[in-house]
């Protein structure tokens, strides 16, 4: 896979770049919304937290199945809020994450210990500029503000690196790839 500029910088360039440079398996959590979330996100209503939960429950147990078979792999997926990035990490036990946090880190499975959330940022204007060129995706543009009022960046304890997106894609994915290969080898 080459690595062209001129893409736009979304996480799934990011994601799936970042894959074939490391060797791992990528998935796009688009490619696993249910119809239901695509319709309505077609439709310019954004999704509710009881729209994603069973989706990233979902993309919780590819992650585990693929982390039990050996597997390194990247996630493309809007983990908007902290409980969402709890979700991916815990499955169902995550929801409640803000309120049992320090249970949840007693319990960690070494899974969960590997999973490093990498926080894409620009600015709102940037994205939506990115946005605007982006053609047969079932989310408008006019989603990407609903999007930023339900952000919760990643702080401490959570994993997390943040990395800007406003550099060319080449160099976004290098600081990603050598910090990877850095900590996790």
């Amino acid at each position: 896979m080459n690595i062209n500029d001129s893409q736009l910088t979304s996480i799934s360039t990011v994601g799936s770049l970042l894959a074939s440079k490391l060797g791992w398996k990528f998935y796009d959590g688009d490619d696993y919304h249910p119809e239901e979330n695509k319709k309505k996100m077609a439709q310019g209503i954004p999704l509710n937290d009881q729209d994603r939960i069973p989706w990233l429950c979902h993309l919780h147990d590819m992650l585990m199945r693929e982390h039990a078979s050996g597997q390194n792999t990247i996630l493309a997926c809007s983990a908007l809020k902290k409980m969402y990035r709890c979700l991916l990490e815990y499955g169902e036990a995550g929801i409640n994450c803000e309120n049992s946090s320090s249970q949840l880190e007693e319990q960690k499975e070494p899974a969960s210990r590997k999973i490093l959330f990498i926080h894409l940022d620009a600015p709102m204007d940037l994205i939506a500029q990115r946005l605007a060129k982006r053609r047969g995706h079932f989310m408008p543009p006019e989603l990407l503000q609903s999007q930023f009022d339900a952000l919760e960046a990643p702080s401490a304890p959570e994993n997390f690196i943040t990395v800007s997106v406003e550099k060319p894609v080449s160099e976004t994915v290098s600081v990603i790839e050598e910090y990877v290969r850095n900590r996790y080898g």
